[in-house]
């Protein structure tokens, strides 16, 4: 089977999928391909925000790593551990609903780790520049994480955090056995 590619030469992923990410046949389900991200989707924040938390509430983590990629992918460089880690736990939530114990639990701690990190400041220099004048490593790095919004754009990354870190706990203790769908569903936006 041929992949479709787009004019750069790399892979589109025009292949219907199910609400978990796998492989559809297109002659079994021809209207799936209306629920793919689109590869080259370009979005804002909010609207990231937005997307991603109700197709993790809808159950499809799949797609909310999608529209968190491209966020990742799109948006200021700032932004980009925050979306790369949160695409993470979208990963590590897909893995849980597909029954891979092991992938769940490293991209869900992966991701989390990714974004403490973001709110730390770690690994970004968009507010090295504004720093001028600071006279230290260390006082140039506690004036960035002051800079990080403890909810960017509405989400409530502490709330999304905790969620991520205790299911990667039970998963790790327990197995995914007795896991309740709606602990593999978090919020993303507004109060847990």
């Amino acid at each position: 089977m041929r992949r479709d590619r787009d004019p750069a030469g790399r892979p589109r992923n025009a292949r219907p999928r199910d609400g978990l990410g796998r492989p559809l046949d297109r002659a079994a389900d021809p209207g799936s391909a209306a629920d793919r991200i689109p590869d080259d989707l370009v979005i804002t924040g909010a609207e990231a925000a937005a997307l991603a938390d109700r197709l993790l509430r809808d159950g499809r983590p799949f797609h909310a790593h999608e529209v968190l990629e491209a966020a990742w992918k799109t948006g200021p460089a700032g932004e980009r551990d925050l979306w790369q880690g949160l695409a993470q736990i979208a990963v590590g939530l897909t893995h849980a609903r597909r029954g891979n114990a092991r992938g769940a639990v490293a991209l869900l701690s992966r991701g989390a780790q990714r974004v403490r990190g973001y709110q730390a400041g770690a690994g970004s220099q968009a507010g090295a520049s504004s720093q001028a004048g600071a006279s230290s490593q260390a006082g140039a790095s506690s004036q960035r994480a002051v800079g990080r919004l403890a909810s960017p754009f509405g989400m409530n990354i502490a709330f999304f955090l905790a969620a991520a870190d205790d299911l990667a706990a039970r998963i790790e203790r327990d197995g995914l056995d007795g896991i309740p769908p709606a602990d593999l569903s978090p919020r993303l936006l507004g109060a847990g």
